[in-house]
């Protein structure tokens, strides 16, 4: 299998962590790809959005996005690894849901980084940076009211936020650690629990 990725990214390295945890990374060769024009030609042909995370499988099938190839992962991992997504019921709604915030928090984050990274710092829409910035911050204090619970192994939604988490470390001076010391905590102790993180640990 190819991964076309590039490492800041926190929906790629949601699939590098979710590989590690279900044994499946060495069966994976990951591609440096530019979402950038013009030299996104060579992504766009696997992904028409010339948008990362790509797996492409072994006979050709191209999935995408990063939820669609964790659960993939989930799917093929070796025996006696944890199961990432619930089956059906309750438990897969709120894993779904609280994947879906992190990823929101995620995407506002970027879209941030974004908008100072593409324009004059003259042209910055300082209105629509403070949106972004209130989706992030308001789906942090949820998180921080309520992190997600430890029954067991980690699931896809604790990957989810730690990747989201490790972004705004990453890309935003880690300004969210301010006042959130439940999450931070949280974030600590996922860490600990899931070497994957360190070993996935973006740089400049």
């Amino acid at each position: 299998m190819k991964l076309f990725s590039s490492p800041p990214s926190p929906y790629v390295r949601k699939v590098k962590i979710t590989a590690a945890m279900k044994g499946v990374l060495e069966r994976i060769e990951v591609v440096a790809a530019d979402t950038n024009p013009p030299a996104n030609a060579a992504l766009i042909e696997q992904n028409p959005l010339g948008k990362i995370p790509v797996l492409v499988l072994d006979d050709g099938t191209r999935l995408f996005d990063s939820r669609v190839i964790c659960e993939y992962l989930d799917n093929i991992g070796a025996a006696g690894t944890p199961r990432l997504f619930p089956e059906p019921g309750p438990d897969r709604w709120r894993t779904l849901t609280r994947a879906a915030l992190a990823d929101g928090i995620a995407d506002a984050g970027v879209l941030i980084v974004y908008e100072k990274r593409f324009r004059n710092e003259d042209h910055w829409n300082a209105g629509w940076m403070g949106r972004q910035q209130g989706k992030v911050d308001a789906g942090l204090d949820t998180f921080e009211a309520n992190p997600p619970g430890w029954t067991g192994s980690p699931d896809y939604s604790h990957i989810a936020l730690a990747c989201c988490l490790g972004h705004l470390d990453f890309r935003h001076e880690g300004r969210w650690r301010v006042n959130r010391p439940k999450l931070v905590a949280w974030l600590e102790r996922f860490a600990a629990e899931v070497p994957a993180y360190a070993e996935t640990m973006p740089h400049a």
